[in-house]
């Protein structure tokens, strides 16, 4: 399976993390109870009974099952180090951009007479900031795949293939059946 545009700006965030989220299940739990105020709210978002969290607070159980572990470490990880995220974020969108690598089927539509065919690409490109505030903003609001796509698309066609619209002026560029994507701050 791909990781998603959106996954991997988050696994970029997490880059920036200066310690290991905990690594037991009961300090993920007790860190997650802590966080959300309260075993009821932990046991909501984890999808488990709030006996079970409790259970693992008090260190009862030990070893989740995978999907749970999953969950839980996503959760964690999600809320883990937040001013170290925000401040990534923020100097990525102001100052440093981002670096996309992907590869995908890249195709063009350009004035009557200048197509080209769509064809597999391995593309490794520097965004400026604009494009890493659009592609942060939009994560943050929820928006799907194919929104950040296209916000990618925009900025890969603006930067790799329009030059910084130096050449191909009008140049349109689609981006479709990603195979791999990958976001660096």
């Amino acid at each position: 399976m791909v990781e998603s545009l959106g996954d991997s700006l988050d696994r970029a965030l997490e880059g920036a993390f200066t310690r290991r989220i905990p690594q037991s299940a009961q300090a993920q739990m007790k860190y997650l109870v802590k966080q959300l105020k309260g075993t009821k709210a932990a046991a909501q978002a984890l999808g488990v009974s709030q006996r079970t969290v409790e259970r693992y607070v008090a260190g009862k159980l030990k070893r989740p099952r995978r999907d749970l572990r999953t969950r839980l470490e996503r959760e964690v990880k999600a809320r883990w180090q937040p001013q170290v995220r925000a401040k990534a974020r923020k100097k990525a969108a102001s100052t440093d951009g981002l670096v996309v690598s992907t590869r995908a089927r890249f195709g063009f539509t350009a004035a009557p007479g200048t197509t080209d065919d769509a064809r597999i690409r391995d593309i490794t490109q520097a965004l400026p900031p604009a494009y890493a505030d659009r592609l942060f903003t939009a994560r943050e609001q929820g928006a799907n795949e194919q929104q950040l796509q296209r916000i990618a698309a925009e900025g890969l066609a603006q930067m790799y293939f329009r030059a910084n619209n130096t050449r191909a002026d009008g140049l349109g560029v689609e981006f479709t059946d990603v195979e791999h994507i990958q976001i660096e701050l």
